[in-house]
């Protein structure tokens, strides 16, 4: 009877180190350990590097090392500082992170502060383009630059909201952004007006310059968005909105 009974809690052991080892999953943020695909959710070993999450609405991560170049780190409360937005356009407006390759040849990581409707069709916009080896120099909030926005197209900032006349802009509401506008300036079609930003020249041989057909262009249509090269004064190249 001993031997029977020392063989049983053998056994039981051997079983329960079995269910162990299957449960030593990750983790999700409900305690799940599978995703709704039924497969095991990766985790990276946060020593190592992190993991920039998107919205449910956007089914992909984008892995960043430690080595990533942080170009802004705002709370939303810095982001908005100074702005003359009125209450009801604050409330429509978020905050976040966004990775992307810079003319540096390094990743970085930058803020984009946009219309809460937009804001997960920009993620993936910026996903596609890393995914691409598409260059965005820099994605800063214009706060940076005391909300003026001649000074964050001279310096080749990627950003969305920036209130003014609302009656013109769709920045003004964030419903727009802007990518990179000293490699796509804005060129006047009839009028001979110097280019803004003030001495940008179009070279479509850059990385990060766009034209008719360009991937990101196509991309951008594909979610709904409306292309300033098509506006009737002037190429306005940089410049992508939604109604």
């Amino acid at each position: 009877m001993k031997i029977i009974l020392f063989l049983f809690s053998i056994l039981c052991f051997f079983y329960s180190c079995t269910e162990y080892k299957r449960d030593k999953r990750p983790l999700t943020g409900n305690g799940d350990t599978t995703a709704e695909s039924g497969q095991p959710i990766e985790i990276a070993d946060t020593t190592v590097n992190y993991w920039f999450h998107d919205t449910p609405e956007v089914a992909e991560t984008t892995s960043v090392g430690n080595d990533t170049i942080i170009d802004a780190d705002y709370s939303f409360e810095e982001a908005i500082a100074g702005t003359k937005a009125p209450q009801s356009i604050i409330d429509q407006l978020t905050l976040f992170g966004v990775v992307y390759l810079s003319t540096d040849g390094k990743i970085h990581r930058g803020q984009i502060l946009s219309n809460k409707t937009i804001a997960n069709d920009i993620k993936k916009i910026f996903r596609f383009m890393f995914d691409k080896g598409f260059v965005i120099e820099k994605a800063i909030p214009i706060v940076k630059y005391g909300w003026n926005d001649s000074l964050s197209m001279d310096d080749n900032n990627s950003y969305s909201f920036c209130y003014r006349d609302i009656t013109y802009s769709k920045h003004a509401t964030g419903m727009a952004i802007d990518i990179n506008p000293r490699f796509n300036p804005l060129r006047w079609k009839t009028e001979n007006r110097p280019n803004k930003p003030e001495g940008a020249v179009l070279d479509t041989t850059v990385n990060g310059t766009l034209y008719p057909g360009h991937p990101v262009v196509e991309e951008f249509r594909r979610l709904g968005f409306r292309w300033g090269h098509s506006f009737t004064k002037f190429y306005d190249d940089h410049h992508f909105e939604k109604r």
